[in-house]
């Protein structure tokens, strides 16, 4: 493994993503949700910078199987809450094949939100089977398989605190 991105300036992406929602969704109230598991480390360092009124929650997809993506988006863990009227911002760590997001935004809107906005801490566009494109970036990266935090090699690499590229 090779250090790629250093934590440092992982909280200095995050410091204006937060700065850029907070001017966005000021005096509404948005609901920050961490699509889990890997955008966990993002998510958390995220809302620290984020100075209007919000909640959290938390949702789960999958679509990976090792460094592959299946194609399939499975569903594990529902919003805990009614989006119905919400701002949604969904956080997630890496937009890489965007499949995930382009099967997840179309079952979101459906639940009658205000809005859905997308948030990536990495995106990856030389690898899209989607015209799917995030909002917001915090970095673009070229096709490398990245780990660390928050993002894995088969469940492992989640606590690095900076990200690596796994080769």
């Amino acid at each position: 493994m090779r250090l790629y991105i250093k934590h440092e300036e992982i909280v200095e992406i995050s410091k204006k993503i937060g700065v850029e929602l907070t001017e966005k969704f000021e005096g509404k109230n948005p609901l920050l949700v961490c699509v889990l598991k890997g955008s966990g480390p993002f998510h958390a360092e995220l809302m620290k910078h984020i100075t209007c009124d919000m909640e959290v929650d938390y949702i789960q997809v999958s679509s990976y199987s090792g460094k592959e993506s299946t194609g399939k988006v499975v569903f594990k863990k529902d919003f805990g809450c009614d989006i119905a009227g919400r701002d949604v911002v969904l956080v997630e760590d890496i937009v890489d094949t965007g499949v995930t997001m382009a099967s997840l935004v179309p079952i979101i809107n459906s639940r009658k939100p205000n809005s859905v906005t997308v948030v990536t801490l990495l995106d990856k566009p030389s690898r899209r089977k989607t015209d799917f494109k995030p909002d917001i970036v915090g970095k673009t990266i070229e096709d490398l398989f990245v780990v660390g935090f928050g993002l894995d090699y088969d469940e492992k690499f989640r606590n690095l605190k900076d990200i690596y590229i796994y080769d």
